[in-house]
Parts: C-alpha cells; sequence; structure tokens
C-alpha cells in the first residue's frame, strides 16, 4: 500500500529558517551528513514557489508592515523592555513560519517522470492554498526535491495575519500558525482532507496512518535539536540559579538597612539583582513551549516507529536512546517548571513587600514590573489581586488587570496577609 503523507514543522527562530532555508535550496556544495542527497541531482529539483533570496531576506520582505508596526510599538516602550524586530520574533512563543512537508511511500513515485511528479506537487500547493487558506504571498518558498531517495514538497510559509487586539480594538499583525492549523486534531481533520484532494485527481494513494506522523523528522535531526535544547536548558538553570543566589545574599545584608513603619527606600544594586532574577525567569518561561514542543515531536516519532518497524530497523538504537533521554528531559523539565514557580512566588512576595514599605520612587518601578508580568501572562488576575491588595497602588493595578466587581469587593475583607512583609 502506498500512503499520502503530510505534516507540518513549526520553525521558531530565524537563525532555525536560515537554517532550513540552506537546506531546501541546496546551498551546500555536500551534504555528508545525509548520504542521501545526491548534490550532482539537485540541478532536477522542480521550483513551485521560487525565492531568488535567502530565507531571511525574503521573510523580512514579507513582514514588511509588521516590522514597522513593532518599531512603532517601540517608541512608546519603556527603556528597559526595548526589543529589536528580530528579539521580539526570537523570544516570541509563536513560530515565525511553519514548513509544510508533502510526500508518499517510495514506491508511489515508480515510473513517474518529472512532469508527473510536478502534477502532483501542483495538487500539493492547490491543498495549501485550498484547504489549509494560505495566499500566495504567504508562501516564502515551496521546492520539490528529486535528489534524494524519495520525491517530497518542502513548503515553507509565514502565518502572517491581521487580528484583533482586544486590549486596543485594533486590528495588529501576529504571526499566528494557529489560525491555519489549530491543534492536533485539526491536523489529522486536514490530512484527510488532504487525501481526499488527492484521490479526488485519481492517486492512488491511502490516507496516512492516523495519530501517527510516521517519518516525522529524522534521527539525525532529532540528536541536534536534543543536543541544543539540553545544553538550553543547563545554561537557563546555571543562570537562574545564580541569578536567585545574588538575590538571596542581597536580601541578607538589606537587614540591616534602616526604615520606619510606612517606608524603606531599597538600594539601586538591589533592584538589579532583583530585575536579573526576573530577566533569567522570563526567559525560562518563554523556553517552556519550545521544550513542551520537543517532548511531543520526539513522543510521536516514538510512537510512530512501531508501524514503521520493517522500514526503520537501522533506527532502532536511536529511539531507545531518544526514549531514555526524553525521559530524563521529562523530568529535568518538570523540575525546572517547579523552580520557576517558586521564583514567581518568591517575586510576588518582594513585589508586595516593597508596594508595603517602599518609597514612592520605588512604588513606581514596581507597579511598572507588574504591569510587564501581567502583559507577559507570567501574572494572572489572582496575582494582581495578592500583590496589590490594601496597598496604595491597589486601584491603579485593579484598573490595569480589569479586575471584576467580585474582586474589588474583597478589599475590606480583614484577611490574612499571604507574605511575610519583615525584611
Amino acid at each position: 500500500m502506498n500512503y499520502a503523507i503530510f505534516r507540518s514543522e513549526p520553525i521558531y527562530t530565524l537563525n532555525d529558517l536560515a537554517q532550513i532555508g540552506s537546506h531546501n535550496k541546496r546551498e551546500k556544495k555536500a551534504y555528508n551528513s545525509n548520504k542521501n542527497i545526491k548534490i550532482e541531482l539537485s540541478k532536477n529539483n522542480i521550483e513551485l514557489v521560487p525565492l531568488t533570496d535567502k530565507y531571511v531576506k525574503g521573510f523580512y520582505n514579507k513582514t514588511i508592515e509588521y516590522r514597522k508596526q513593532h518599531d512603532e510599538k517601540q517608541k512608546t516602550e519603556r527603556k528597559e523592555r526595548l526589543k529589536t524586530f528580530n528579539q521580539m520574533l526570537n523570544m516570541s512563543k509563536n513560530v515565525v513560519a511553519d514548513e509544510l512537508l508533502f510526500t508518499a511511500t517510495n514506491e508511489f513515485f515508480t515510473n513517474m517522470s518529472k512532469d508527473d511528479i510536478k502534477k502532483w506537487a501542483d495538487t500539493c500547493m492547490e491543498f495549501v492554498y485550498k484547504d489549509l487558506g494560505y495566499k500566495k504571498e504567504q508562501v516564502l518558498h515551496a521546492t520539490v526535491h528529486l535528489d534524494e531517495l524519495t520525491p517530497h514538497v518542502h513548503c515553507v510559509v509565514i502565518p502572517l495575519v491581521k487580528k484583533l487586539d482586544k486590549r486596543t480594538n485594533t486590528e495588529r499583525y501576529t504571526i499566528s500558525k494557529k489560525q491555519f492549523i489549530r491543534d492536533k486534531i485539526h491536523l489529522s481533520e486536514l490530512q484527510d482532507k488532504y487525501h481526499n484532494r488527492l484521490a479526488s485527481k485519481g492517486y492512488e494513494l491511502e490516507r496516512g496512518i492516523k495519530g501517527s506522523d510516521a517519518k516525522h523528522q529524522r534521527v539525525r535531526d532529532f540528536k541536534k535539536t536534543t543536543r541544543y535544547y539540553e545544553n538550553k536548558v543547563d545554561t537557563i538553570n546555571k543562570n537562574l540559579g545564580n541569578a536567585m543566589n545574588d538575590f538571596e545574599e542581597k536580601l541578607k545584608t538589606n537587614k540591616s538597612i534602616p526604615f520606619d513603619k510606612k517606608h524603606v527606600i531599597v538600594e539601586k544594586d538591589t533592584f538589579e539583582i532583583m530585575n536579573n532574577v526576573i530577566n533569567q525567569t522570563k526567559k525560562a518561561i518563554q523556553f517552556q513551549p519550545k521544550v513542551d514542543n520537543l517532548f511531543n515531536e520526539v513522543q510521536s516519532f516514538t510512537k510512530s516507529h512501531q508501524s514503521l518497524e520493517k522500514e526503520n530497523q537501522s533506527m532502532e538504537k536511536e529511539i531507545s536512546r531518544l526514549k531514555n533521554r526524553n525521559k530524563e528531559l521529562t523530568e529535568e523539565n518538570d523540575g525546572l517548571k517547579t523552580f520557576i514557580n517558586n521564583i514567581l512566588n518568591i517575586i510576588k512576595e518582594f513585589f508586595r513587600k516593597l508596594l508595603k514599605i517602599g518609597n514612592e520612587e520605588t512604588k513606581d518601578e514596581v507597579v511598572e514590573q507588574v504591569k510587564g508580568y501581567y502583559d507577559n501572562k507570567d501574572f494572572n488576575s489572582n496575582d494582581i489581586y495578592d500583590i496589590a491588595k490594601r496597598t496604595d497602588k491597589e486601584d491603579e493595578l485593579f484598573y490595569y488587570a480589569n479586575l471584576p466587581d467580585y474582586y474589588k469587593s474583597r478589599r475590606n475583607n480583614k484577611d490574612k496577609d499571604d507574605f511575610d512583609l519583615s525584611l
């Protein structure tokens, strides 16, 4: 039986996009890590949507208005919250692009001419436009590789859309893969549509095995990705630990700072150390979805192996290694999540402490920090309430977080304060 295969692989950073572009456009003279690529046959590859520029430059050309919007917003941002367009993209939890891959089992292409493969690939692109809903200007590059064992289509799209920003009630640009592929259930439905479209054109292909991305990612790519994430998690843990140690040491020295019942002046370097903890925590939080995504990818790949056991016997050792490493990373990740939650609780406690007894300059700085956490969805309404209740910044923060009336009605309660306010 021959199977129709369609999968989607998110691209999270511009550096990743550049590497994928180098691979898809065959910019290297040799591919020693992938012996299946016959570079002498690359001249036969078919350009479905050509791109003369490199991927990142092509990305910039297609996101000009998005960049203008970002640069305009930066004009009103506080200095410590300024980000370049690249920083915003790379630190975002969203993708910068999505790579759509189309292929079939190798036997399907037996005796197919280059023109026949081109017609099949055109049907794949019809699916991109008519079923997925992408417009031609959102397609960065699409090519058919005929220089590997099995022909396949790489189609890189930029899911740049305009969405309503409820806070400003205006339409703003954003990159959102979920506008086109909402979740795994929707992806499965789209794979049904892909099979139906091929069948309607007379291609005798079975629908791919449900719940299995049969060739989701080469073991070589998993090894490379896993090494990157291992190093990244180690670095985050180290930086966060160092920042937290500095912060705790500084708090010990602050015990001798004189204060009255209403005010305490926090030293500038204390705030800087606290901000370092905050920044390292943000990095861990921002990186968390990418770690989770890696776990899902590895799990999906290992589960799909059973249905391809005969075809992929040579991968068994690597699959076993990946399973073990995934278990280790899961344990590390769970520990990191717990650590992050503990850090956030300490930061909440420190913010509330400063709102209670800090001077006005300190309180104003804390309010801005709290707003930033709320904007980034690191704090929710309950956090705002816990930090601001019965302080003189309560009204400002309650209003900013748009707390409902039932929150505000709790102000007069004589409930016990949640945090220790001693220094």
